[in-house]
């Protein structure tokens, strides 16, 4: 990833940071952001919730809260790079300072990383690097690991291979099967994104390499 100075995107009261969700299913990371917008002093808004499929409950989540929805379907267009662009294009129409994909089960394509690159931030219920993918509470557990969690991360052209933002650690307890474990990950990640991504509008960031530095600008 090239290296990115982003100062604070929070400029004062009246001027919060635009954020742009996308999602795929129930929407709980977006509920914890939609919750934590409501109070002017963390610094953002969120002005639009995206989404590759109709019907679902991050979108009423959305509806109820008086944020505007979008939805981009794969099957809508005749091959990927198509429907990268008119993701793109939807996104872009928000203006957002962030993008936070929150449970969105489809990868970005060229296109959408060479618009918003630097500026796109992803959940992961793993400890990366270790168990990257769509099933890391259950490559955790057929590991034997002790100890996982959950990731912060930019994300680039692999996957779940962008620089590391924050991690907070989740212990493997003994009775543990995949939907238990996934569900303690999830609830601390849902304070950890709303952590990260409240610093990140208010303090700023730097990438440099694989290393993301937040705050530290002159004010």
């Amino acid at each position: 990833m090239a290296e990115y100075q982003v100062p604070p995107l929070y400029q004062g009261p009246g001027r919060p940071a635009r954020l742009v969700i996308l999602l795929s299913g129930t929407g709980t990371n977006a509920q914890a952001l939609l919750d934590a917008c409501a109070d002017p002093a963390y610094g953002a808004r969120v002005v639009a919730v995206g989404a590759d499929r109709d019907g679902i409950e991050g979108l009423e989540r959305a509806c109820k809260a008086g944020v505007p929805t979008f939805v981009v379907r794969t099957q809508d267009y005749p091959d990927r790079p198509a429907w990268d662009q008119a993701l793109t294009d939807a996104v872009a129409a928000y203006e957002p300072d962030l993008i936070v994909s929150a449970g969105f089960m489809k990868l970005l394509g060229p296109r959408f990383l060479a618009r918003f690159g630097g500026r796109v931030i992803n959940t992961h219920p793993a400890l990366l690097p270790s168990f990257p993918g769509v099933h890391g509470p259950r490559d955790a557990l057929t590991y034997g690991v002790k100890i996982t969690g959950c990731t912060i991360h930019f994300v680039d052209s692999g996957v779940d291979s962008g620089p590391i933002i924050a991690q907070a650690p989740v212990p493997v307890l003994a009775d543990d099967d995949e939907v238990s474990l996934h569900e303690r990950i999830k609830s601390v990640e849902r304070t950890l994104l709303v952590e990260t991504v409240g610093r990140l509008v208010r303090e700023g960031y730097r990438i440099e390499g694989r290393r993301v530095q937040i705050g530290g600008f002159d004010q």
